[in-house]
């Protein structure tokens, strides 16, 4: 194995498997994330080489900030259980000096208005509650299909209330609900999460199934949570059904809490009237798609990266007190059109929980209105990479757009 340097990224070259290129320049790849990358890049449908995101860091399965080009087959651990996941984020027609100077109420109504943590709404939505209607217009777009997955796969439905119910709700870990400003002060909203239990529920069911073809064919693998699905085989198709709908199903889900989160705000009669649609980018950043590369139609799985295609408008989060950037792709065949998706972790939760102390986060969300408990340490902005370092490291990925500014955030 040898490390060779390019211009903007790191090529680590393998006797056997694919060539890495890293977009690593000034931010730490830790060993385990290099292995799980060479595991991977060994596999023999790995197309033309693995690209890797300033980001990276060890996730379950596959490295998280990794974009894996593979011909005829998907690795369902790579693209992950919160299919889907992703950012919305929302320009409105709000001025910072608009804002009251105590934003604790405007905390606690968007806490109100969206489930959060381990919640989701109870059955009684049903009663003219405000979220009825476009938790029930989203719903209606996605049942049917649902109910066919189901019908191919009974041993998924465990509770067919529960997605439905999980619309409009935030989750917890790295789920997390905004109010930021940019660089001339007009206010932006924002949030970032998935496709909640149900997306989760179906990504570990496809994975089992994915390692159960493994035994079958006695393929032996670097790593269990490479197993595959191949084109053709008796659930490709299933799973590429099931993926789809629960990306659909996170984006709408991001739609409607967005939705509840301008009516809070609206609802405390502490800002003037505004408008929340003056511009809407909404992305996924764990997902597969099939897309063209070097010539050859491939299937693209994004596990915690964001498509920079040229143009592209993407969001790219830091943590709860460094703020976010607004990006657009460059384009660069290079990363297979990608970019990262937000910082990218530096220490594991149980760790962040044990080094990191309460006055250490009172200060690194000093000026920020959120949660200032034990709970959170594990997503305090010290468990992260500096988000300045992973931007300047993919600087031929994208270009900043605007940076924001966190105000207030809600987490789960």
């Amino acid at each position: 194995m040898s490390n060779h340097d390019h211009s903007s990224y790191e090529v680590i070259y393998l006797k056997k498997g694919k060539p890495i290129k890293a977009w690593v320049k000034g931010v730490s790849l830790e060993p385990e994330a290099r292995q799980q990358l060479i595991n991977l890049a060994q596999m023999p449908f790995i197309h033309k080489h693995v690209a890797v995101m300033p980001d990276a860091h060890m996730g379950k399965g596959t490295t998280v900030g990794s974009v894996i080009p593979t011909f005829k087959a998907i690795i369902p651990a790579a693209v992950g259980v919160d299919l889907g996941c992703g950012m919305i984020a929302v320009k409105t027609s709000l001025r910072a000096e608009q804002l009251p100077d105590n934003l604790k109420p405007m905390r606690t109504a968007i806490e109100k208005a969206v489930p959060v943590g381990f919640s989701w709404w109870k059955k009684d939505l049903e009663n003219g509650h405000p979220a009825c209607k476009p938790v029930n217009q989203a719903w209606n777009q996605l049942y049917e299909r649902f109910d066919a997955i189901l019908e191919k796969h009974p041993k998924l439905d465990q509770d067919s209330l529960r997605p439905r119910l999980q619309l409009g709700t935030l989750g917890g870990g790295n789920h997390f609900i905004e109010v930021l400003t940019d660089e001339s002060d007009n206010v932006w909203l924002m949030l970032h999460s998935g496709s909640r239990g149900v997306g989760n529920q179906l990504g570990t069911y496809f994975i089992g199934l994915a390692r159960r073809e493994m035994e079958k064919h006695f393929i032996n693998l670097p790593d269990r949570d490479l197993a595959y699905l191949s084109e053709g085989s008796q659930y490709f198709d299933d799973y590429l059904g099931a993926v789809k709908w629960a990306q659909e199903y996170a984006y709408m889900n991001r739609q409607v809490m967005m939705d509840q989160v301008i009516k809070a705000i609206k609802s405390l009669g502490k800002v003037p009237e505004f408008e929340a649609e003056l511009q809407v980018i909404n992305c996924h950043h764990n997902y597969v798609e099939k897309e063209e590369h070097f010539g050859q139609s491939v299937w693209v799985t994004r596990k915690g990266a964001v498509r920079a295609q040229k143009g592209d408008w993407g969001i790219i989060p830091g943590s709860m007190g460094t703020g976010s950037f607004i990006v657009q792709g460059k384009g660069n065949p290079e990363s297979f059109n990608s970019c990262s998706h937000g910082a990218g972790r530096t220490m594991s939760r149980a760790k962040a929980k044990k080094v990191i102390s309460l006055e250490q986060h009172a200060r690194d969300t000093l000026n920020i209105e959120c949660r200032k408990d034990e709970g959170i340490l594990d997503e305090s902005p010290a468990a992260y990479k500096p988000l300045d370092l992973v931007m300047k490291a993919q600087e031929d990925l994208i270009d900043i757009v605007h940076r924001l500014k966190p105000l207030v955030c809600v987490k789960g």
